[in-house]
């Protein structure tokens, strides 16, 4: 596969129907029941508010892969980029790739496991439940809809479709988690069993391809076993069982970049799984790629001072629900030394008299107040409150 071109060609590609981090649950619902002749589209539940969850089959092959995504309402890019591997699956329906692929595998993709998250742009379903945290015990209709696909469908393969915030780096160093995975655990003493060894080599396959296009911004997730947790319950019933998480490419918030990079890890992943590329790989590599810290804010201004004392101000960006769009609004969350931390945006002041929001700085600020303007003798810092 000529993943340069994939990149470069990307645009003919997408789905131009979503764009963004908000998706319309009506508009979903359409472009799934609209999905090209070969995807045969069942409705395998309905959300706590009644919304049916779709599943769409594609394939004649004996491996099979079943993918979700949207679990949490409020992580839509890899949904996007479903979308866009569907696309690709009909556009190139005619070559080898598509062909081999349709004859290697089976798939089942769920595009939106929690809808009703999904409308309201909120990680938990209508029950207030995060459907990460119900694998065990199954006790909302949207995750025994997943359980139910399971067991249907009995999959070789498991791919949890998720987002992550812009918090992430990629290990110590200032580079941002733009894509991590995780090969979850199926223990608490994280044992590296056969089904776990699987999922990091098919891991380490993405990982490869991704380094050409965003080096040092591929992330390893922390693999701390939790059974309610659903990667870590499938990847204990013996089913190979990857983490995606989609996270931020530099001023990308619209995750229109990282969109793309996921899209082409979906292409990387089948192909080495069909063509059982992965297997030879030593899976040890797979504890080499950096683990995601929490070490990134959005922004960071440095040396402000407060009472002739010298403080970093760290700012995040809210994501709040207007309607159908979503606004990022900067609050305060971090006032101190933030020397170990980075700015996804990074401002040093270094001058005594200033103000926020247009008042003279006389105390520390509150935590989780909106920052629109940092105002010092000689420059104006305005944080634009961003509406996608």
């Amino acid at each position: 596969m000529d993943y340069n071109k994939l990149y470069t060609d990307f645009d003919t590609i997408k789905e131009k129907t979503f764009y963004g981090r908000y998706l319309d649950v009506d508009q979903l619902q359409k472009s799934i029941l609209g999905l090209p002749s070969q995807f045969e589209i069942q409705e395998i539940g309905k959300s706590v508010n009644g919304i049916p969850i779709h599943c769409a089959f594609w394939g004649n092959g004996k491996k099979k892969v079943l993918a979700w995504s949207q679990m949490h309402g409020n992580e839509t890019t890899t949904t996007k980029a479903l979308f866009d591997f569907v696309n690709y699956l009909d556009q190139e329906k005619s070559s080898d790739f598509v062909k081999q692929l349709s004859s290697e595998c089976s798939l089942a993709l769920i595009f939106v496991l929690n809808p009703d998250g999904a409308e309201a742009y909120t990680r938990v379903n209508a029950n207030q439940i995060d459907l990460n945290r119900d694998a065990l015990d199954a006790t909302q209709p949207e995750m025994k809809a997943l359980h139910q696909i399971y067991k249907e469908f009995t999959p070789d393969l498991c791919l949890n479709l998720h987002g992550q915030r812009t918090i992430f780096s990629a290990g110590m160093q200032p580079n941002s988690a733009v894509v991590s995975f995780l090969s979850p655990s199926v223990n608490h003493t994280r044992s590296v069993t056969s089904t776990r060894i699987k999922s990091m080599q098919l891991i380490l396959e993405m990982n490869e391809m991704l380094q050409n296009f965003i080096p040092n911004q591929v992330g390893r997730y922390d693999d701390a076993y939790n059974p309610n947790c659903t990667g870590d319950y499938f990847q204990g019933l013996a089913t190979p069982t990857i983490l995606f998480e989609a996270g931020h490419y530099p001023n990308d918030y619209d995750r229109e970049e990282t969109r793309k990079l996921i899209f082409m890890s979906y292409i990387k992943l089948f192909e080495s799984f069909m063509n059982n590329a992965f297997a030879c790989i030593d899976y040890k590599a797979y504890l080499e790629i950096p683990k995601n810290q929490k070490l990134f804010y959005d922004f960071i201004f440095r040396d402000v001072f407060i009472q002739n004392q010298k403080y970093d101000l760290a700012i995040h960006y809210e994501e709040v629900l207007e309607g159908k769009q979503i606004i990022f609004e900067p609050k305060l969350v971090e006032v101190g030394n933030l020397e170990h931390s980075f700015g996804h945006h990074e401002v040093k002041i270094n001058e005594k008299a200033m103000a926020i929001n247009g008042q003279t700085l006389l105390k520390i600020p509150e935590i989780n107040s909106i920052i629109k303007e940092i105002r010092t003798e000689n420059n104006i810092f305005s944080i634009k409150i961003l509406k996608k």
